[in-house]
């Protein structure tokens, strides 16, 4: 019996169902099965940055029970992921099995980027060698990851006098695009500007109609212009001075907007109508990025939850490797989807060949296929899975993949836009915009964002209008905004800052070790994010530099393609930033945490409390600690009462899974607890 390694449970009994377990025993590594040690910094630099692999505690039975297998095996398959990360595992399964006292028989490595009958079949059918170029690219990474984590997190304890903080080597560059954003935000001074809306009526009977409109004979254009001057606000934002430069020619008051509008005068005239047919074509189908965001966006889920669960469709043979930064389908799913496309909408809805999506992400690598359907017959509605695992959530991102890659073989949409321009007779210019869509296409498929068609009459040039009324508006100019989970990610990705499938545990370390809170899906600085990056940058600018970081990127392809060593690459990193090291060791003073001092004062002592951030967030300690040791959590209620004694429900944090929950505010005497709001009942 031949013995096949993978890393999940999940994956294996997929395996199981189309291999059988006659032929082949399928078994779990349980994810790693060997890493650098959680309490030792684990690289040799004296040596070429060696590192020493150990198996980790929690891993230790589950090693000795597949080296167990792998000695009664007649061969051995590893089928771990199809990527860097997966290549490595493969390795060190490979390792600890050729350190062991056994011969052994007939060691493969197999990759697939599907979990299907056909798929696995044939890679079994063409095994290869574990590429160590792909192991030496993920080995790199760890080890430079290593260094800085290991090295900085230990100068942050002492300058900042906090024992957990951590610092990486693309999470603080995240926290700095965060802090940066926010400090825009908080120089920013909005601006007040006045905008004009008129409403027309048509001359000689004709109808004039906008969407929405109240009036059926009416339509509403937007002052634009006077004697070919726009009205117009253009913000630039200085990176340097942190300053933003106005350039203005918009309407700045309301007596402004009223003198304009007095200043109006008919007639007014029909002076241009612009139709043309619009074409939109189809979105390529998901990269993992763009999966995220676009999750993200619809579905409100965070990076977190769309990775895991996307990893629970792909172990169950849903859909393809979701961690690529490829665009591109194969042949078998082109043929499947226009197949289809055409049986079930139509044969007008196919264009004339297949669509197929050239790779710009410079970060793309290993020659994967974009996220899809593994089977393009099952929809969402029709979701049939061999667990009860599967929940709404799983089938609502199963419906968004399957939609985009099936409607990336789709025809295009076709709209009528039409522009009408109205000008008065001492030269205030007007406009309205209007499209109908006159064929959906991929849109049949994937849906529509818009609000519905915005139509505009059928009017001529030199037909005259008259202003029923003309309607002032007060708006301010907006700062740039928050940061999404999406928004991060669609930055991190443009910046070529780490890859797609680390963004999740990005997003979740920065918000665990409280550089970053998480408010109205906005990502939100805390002090000591504030604090944290601006030591890093004044004493570690190069670090946090985006082209720097993006570099690094460049240079893991670059073994990846076994055009670079990993060790020089890691050297050259090494050597200046340990000379910095022990510079601000040195140099750099403590740094003081930013406190809150309350009007209230500590019922043990009579000092004045303060808000200090800890460990696991804020709460309320007594000014003169540690002489006075008082302290309490910052309590946030709920509009819920206990379901148990009645007591109020406040919002707590768990220690262990660093994951805020609602629990009762009389704890200890009460020990109710829930993670969702709506199981408080």
């Amino acid at each position: 019996m031949n013995l096949i390694i993978v890393e999940s449970p999940t994956k294996a009994r997929t395996l199981t169902r189309f291999l059988g377990n006659k032929e082949y025993r399928i078994e779990a590594t349980m994810g790693h099965v060997r890493d650098l040690p959680k309490a030792a910094l684990g690289v040799d630099i004296e040596h070429d940055f060696t590192p020493s692999y150990v198996i980790p505690k929690d891993r230790q039975k589950r090693v000795g029970e597949l080296k167990d297998l792998a000695k009664k095996a007649d061969g051995i398959i590893l089928a771990t992921d199809p990527d860097r990360e997966g290549e490595a595992i493969a390795w060190h399964a490979a390792e600890i099995i050729k350190n062991s006292k056994f011969k052994i028989q007939n060691l493969q490595r197999i990759v697939f980027h599907e979990i299907t009958e056909s798929a696995i079949k044939e890679a079994i059918a063409h095994p290869r060698e574990i590429d160590l170029k792909l192991v030496d690219a993920q080995q790199a990474r760890r080890v430079l990851d290593r260094l800085v984590g290991y090295k900085l997190s230990p100068l942050l304890w002492q300058k900042l006098s906090r024992r957990w903080l951590s610092a990486g080597r693309v999470q603080s560059v995240a926290v700095r695009l965060i802090v940066e954003r926010e400090r825009e935000i908080e120089k920013f001074a909005k601006e007040e500007y006045w905008t004009i809306e008129g409403c027309f009526l048509a001359s000689q009977g004709t109808s004039l109609r906008s969407q929405g409109s109240t009036l059926e004979n009416n339509m509403v254009a937007q002052l634009v212009s006077k004697d070919g001057i726009k009205y117009e606000k253009t913000l630039t934002y200085d990176l340097f001075d942190g300053k933003y430069t106005t350039t203005s020619s918009a309407i700045s008051n309301q007596s402004s907007a009223l003198s304009i509008i007095t200043d109006l005068k008919a007639p007014y005239t029909v002076s241009a109508v612009d139709k043309k047919e619009v074409r939109r074509a189809p979105p390529p189908p998901y990269t993992t990025s763009t999966l995220q965001q676009d999750a993200g966006r619809r579905l409100g889920f965070s990076a977190k939850k769309i990775m895991q669960l996307a990893q629970k469709l792909y172990e169950e043979g849903m859909i393809t490797y979701h961690r690529t930064d490829s665009v591109n389908l194969s042949e078998k799913f082109l043929i499947e989807a226009r197949d289809f496309i055409g049986h079930t909408y139509g044969s007008g809805y196919l264009p004339d060949k297949a669509r197929r999506y050239q790779t710009k992400s410079k970060l793309a690598q290993e020659a994967h296929e974009a996220i899809r359907p593994a089977d393009v017959q099952v929809q969402s509605t029709q979701f049939t899975v061999h667990t009860q695992e599967i929940n709404r959530d799983h089938i609502r991102l199963y419906d968004l993949i399957w939609k985009r890659a099936l409607s990336s073989q789709a025809r295009e949409a076709v709209f009528d836009s039409t522009t009408i321009r109205i000008t008065s007779v001492n030269a205030y210019l007007f406009e309205a915009q209007g499209s109908v869509i006159t064929f959906e296409g991929f849109l049949k498929i994937i849906g529509r964002d818009t609000d519905g068609d915005v139509e505009l009459p059928d009017v001529a040039v030199g037909q005259t209008a008259s202003l029923d009324r003309a309607i002032p508006t007060q708006r301010f100019t907006s700062p740039p905004p928050r940061y999404t989970e999406a928004a991060l990610i669609k930055a991190l990705e443009e910046k070529g800052i780490g890859r797609p499938s680390t963004y999740a545990p990005i997003i979740t370390t920065i918000q665990e070790r409280m550089y970053v809170t998480r408010e109205d899906k906005k990502l939100i600085p805390t002090d000591l994010g504030f604090t944290v990056t601006d030591f890093l940058v004044r004493y570690f600018p190069t670090i946090l530099e985006l082209p720097f970081t993006a570099a690094m990127e460049d240079e893991f392809d670059a073994i990846a393609a076994g055009r670079k060593e990993w060790q020089p690459v890691i050297r050259e990193f090494y050597v200046p930033f340990a000379a910095d090291l022990d510079k601000t060791y040195d140099t750099a003073e403590k740094v003081k945490m930013p406190v809150e001092i309350l009007e209230e004062k500590c019922p043990e002592c009579e000092s004045p409390l303060l808000i200090r951030t800890g460990r696991y967030g804020k709460f309320i300690a007594c000014s003169t600690f540690p002489k006075c040791k008082y302290s309490r959590q910052i309590v946030e209620k709920i509009d819920k009462k206990c379901p148990r004694c009645g007591g109020d429900i406040v919002i707590k944090k768990s220690r262990k899974r660093s994951k805020t929950f609602y629990g009762c505010g009389n704890w200890p005497k009460c020990d109710f607890a829930a993670w969702k709001k709506e199981d408080i009942k």
